[in-house]
């Protein structure tokens, strides 16, 4: 093999803030004209795996858990915990790769908690979100000690309920929606008054005083979320003066309430056009602020959470797929397919979001033709990419799609039966498989056939 000599995107790389980047941290380009990620040339991933393959850089995953580690230490003078928000990105190995680099785990479902657990996820270091938690997932949460994220008055009359039967403390995190809108996709703005998570702000007085009488109960702090893929900063420096004053009102009902959970929804870079602030930037606004609410209300500082999940993972993983075929509309556009698609990224068609990408194979080939990079579902919106600029395109192609390692494999269906990818995590020239790749049987294997409906001899068609 050749070794990696060029780094793509020159002048592009923030080696302290990977979110701010459009590749990997580790990406490199050969004298070949091939990209190579964490040591692995692309191509012979794909050869190896198959396509389409979810790729994940180590590097670049911890690189973003040690940005946010290390601003919090520098900006924020009391204790602070990060919580990777799994949502983005759950398995196994992400739990494990978190838990050593000492981040805690936001999970929203019994699935993504065991799946931390598994991980060898420091339950204390973990909490249950959900706006409609089931049985199961609060005795789950009960049984391993988790803190729970209390959302609504339907979760606090169940808690009591389990609790009084197991003569059990819950430690509970209360979400109030702060009243705070960002510019983001209305899909993904959780903090204005209309939302489904959370109290609202005026129930925040009744549900302190009903939980002060709840011996069950120990609130060790208070939780708010704005949104997602968030470029502002003024919206997070607003959500720390509301929250601290809401420590305040939460002591002065009695509680000692040490945790102060800001959330996350700091932005990633998708298209060259996108400014996302560094993680620094983010950690430092969101540090002052709350240092400065403390003072002007003269409350202690809290231990500071935050739950970053997209700005942790995204710009780490790329997914690799195989060209096939090729429509051409003179005058109007032209298609090109790959192998993949809404069912392993369904983002553009959900969000309309947007994504770079590239030819691993030659990857400085001037880019001669626009085309519309389309996915292979029965669904005319199943398009991953409109109107990008590429080298010339052949069946047989490879094409990576950067920035694809949160909410792509979380959010990926069996949509026209297709299996679902899998995934490898590179790192120092070394390619492990953390999730195999479905297969055909995999589909199959939680159908039954009921008895009436099994025939030797099918009707003939007519």
């Amino acid at each position: 093999m050749s070794s990696p000599r060029f780094c793509p995107y020159e002048g592009d790389v923030d080696a302290r803030s990977p979110n701010r980047n459009l590749a990997p941290l580790t990406a490199e380009i050969d004298s070949e004209d091939q990209l190579w990620v964490g040591g692995c040339r692309l191509a012979d991933l794909a050869d190896h795996y198959g396509t389409p393959l979810y790729v994940l850089d180590e590097a670049t995953l911890r690189a973003g858990c040690q940005a946010y580690c290390q601003a919090l230490t520098r900006y924020y003078p009391g204790e602070s915990l990060v919580l990777y928000a799994s949502k983005a990105h759950s398995s196994l190995a992400m739990a494990a790769l978190m838990a050593s680099e000492g981040v805690g785990l936001d999970a929203v479902s019994a699935g993504e908690l065991l799946t931390a657990v598994a991980g060898g996820m420091n339950p204390r270091n973990v909490v249950l979100h959900g706006n409609n938690k089931s049985r199961v997932e609060l005795e789950l949460a009960l049984e391993h000690g988790v803190t729970v994220v209390l959302d609504n008055w339907w979760e606090l009359d169940r808690l009591e309920r389990l609790c009084g039967q197991r003569e059990q403390r819950v430690r509970l995190l209360i979400r109030f929606t702060p009243g705070i809108e960002c510019h983001t996709h209305e899909y993904i703005r959780t903090g204005h008054l209309d939302s489904k998570f959370g109290f609202d702000p005026e129930e925040l007085d009744a549900v302190l005083r009903r939980l002060a009488m709840a011996p069950w109960a120990e609130v060790t702090g208070l939780h708010a979320h704005i949104g997602s893929q968030i470029f502002e900063l003024q919206p997070h420096e607003d959500l720390a003066a509301v929250m601290v004053k809401a420590l305040g009102q939460a002591r002065a009902l009695g509680h000692d309430p040490g945790d102060l959970n800001v959330g996350g929804g700091l932005g990633v870079r998708y298209v060259a056009s996108d400014d996302p602030p560094a993680v620094a930037a983010w950690v430092r606004t969101v540090s002052t602020a709350v240092v400065a609410a403390c003072r002007q209300h003269r409350q202690p500082l809290p231990r500071l959470l935050c739950e970053p999940g997209r700005s942790l993972v995204a710009t780490a993983g790329l997914t690799l797929y195989q060209v096939g075929s090729r429509k051409e509309i003179p005058g109007v556009r032209t298609y090109v397919a790959v192998d993949g698609g809404m069912s392993d990224n369904p983002r553009p068609i959900t969000y309309q979001s947007r994504h770079t990408a590239c030819l691993p194979r030659r990857c400085r080939a001037a880019a001669t033709e626009t085309v519309t990079v389309a996915g292979k579902h029965c669904e005319s919106g199943d398009v991953l990419l409109h109107n990008i600029s590429l080298p010339p395109v052949v069946d047989g192609d490879l094409l990576a799609v950067f920035a694809t390692g949160a909410y792509n494999a979380s959010m990926a269906s069996n949509y026209n039966r297709i299996p679902r990818p899998a995934a490898v995590l590179v790192h120092g020239g070394q390619a492990n498989l953390v999730q195999r790749r479905e297969t055909g049987q995999d589909l199959l294997r939680w159908d039954i056939l009921p008895e009436h409906l099994r025939q030797s001899d099918p009707a003939p068609i007519r």
